[in-house]
């Protein structure tokens, strides 16, 4: 397996195929935004720079990498040599179902083609595909060149050498791959989204401002980052995402995402990407400052 192709140049996207191609495999990033690939190229390149400057990599070695890049606007050319296609477009249902149904006709039959979804049903988007036992669900955490953990989802019908096969490239990345069966949210944000929610809620019902909530998490629970910071970072958009497909998957009321979330990200504020979240980022400093809404 030494051809990747990597679907999505955004957050996720750019730090997959930064992860691959540092590893030595011959990576497409595939964006029909060619904006979007030369934002994606100059993140990967500073990232680089930033691994350079800490002496865990050579000038030689960040060149060799960059070479391992090429982008492409056309899926079908992107995929078709690819041994391992990785989805990492944005964490819409309807969008991942038609990018796996457009890969089982561009791809190899024998490529494996894998979702880093953090919460769709892995088995219902193999179902779109002609090789389910190929489709495999490899959630990165982010930032990807820093994160260790994969979450290796297997799906209904997925092979358990096409599992084996996940783990072992995982491996090959430096990464720390844990399966998990495919279940609504998985184990990560099964478990972690509820947690947001409810410092969402804690916020809503007025138990504590925001830097009360994180402080307490931080220093209590020795969170390196609060939840409502986290929540940020990860995108108020994929939060609520995330949770809805918790709450209809599982039918049990408390996944539903508090209406202070919904609110939010109705009215635009999605967190980092946004600049407006429960903290402000558009005052050009790494400083936390809480929103003007909530002091």
């Amino acid at each position: 397996m030494k051809k990747v192709a990597v679907i999505g140049s955004g957050t996720m996207g750019n730090g997959i195929a930064h992860v691959f191609a540092q590893h030595g495999f011959s990576v497409t990033l595939v964006d029909i935004n060619e904006e979007a690939l030369q934002k994606a190229l100059g993140t990967i390149a500073r990232n680089l720079d930033r691994m350079v400057a800490k002496g865990t990599l050579t000038d030689a070695l960040k060149e060799q990498t960059l070479q391992r890049i090429t982008t492409l606007t056309s899926l079908e050319e992107g995929v078709r040599e690819a041994d391992l296609v990785v989805e990492a477009a944005t964490e819409q249902e309807e969008l991942k179902l038609k990018i796996f149904s457009q890969l089982s006709e561009f791809t190899k039959p024998e490529a494996i083609l894998a979702s880093n979804t953090s919460s769709i049903s892995i088995t219902k988007i193999a179902s779109v595909t002609n090789r389910p036992d190929k489709v495999v669900g490899m959630h990165f955490m982010n930032p990807v060149p820093v994160m260790k953990l994969v979450e290796v989802i297997r799906g209904y019908a997925t092979s358990d050498a096409v599992t084996a096969k996940i783990e072992e490239l995982s491996r090959q990345l430096g990464k720390v791959p844990t399966p998990c069966h495919d279940y609504p949210g998985f184990v990560a944000n099964r478990i972690l989204m509820p947690m947001i929610n409810e410092a969402i809620f804690a916020l809503y019902e007025g138990v504590a401002g925001v830097e009360e909530i994180d402080t307490i998490m931080k220093l209590g629970m020795a969170h390196p980052m609060g939840p409502l910071q986290l929540a940020d970072f990860i995108g108020l958009d994929v939060c609520l995402s995330i949770l809805q497909v918790l709450h209809e998957g599982f039918g049990n009321p408390k996944y539903a995402p508090c209406p202070l979330l919904v609110n939010m990200v109705q009215a635009g504020h999605k967190g980092t990407k946004s600049g407006q979240g429960f903290y402000s980022y558009s005052h050009g400093t790494k400083d936390l400052v809480v929103a003007e809404r909530f002091r």
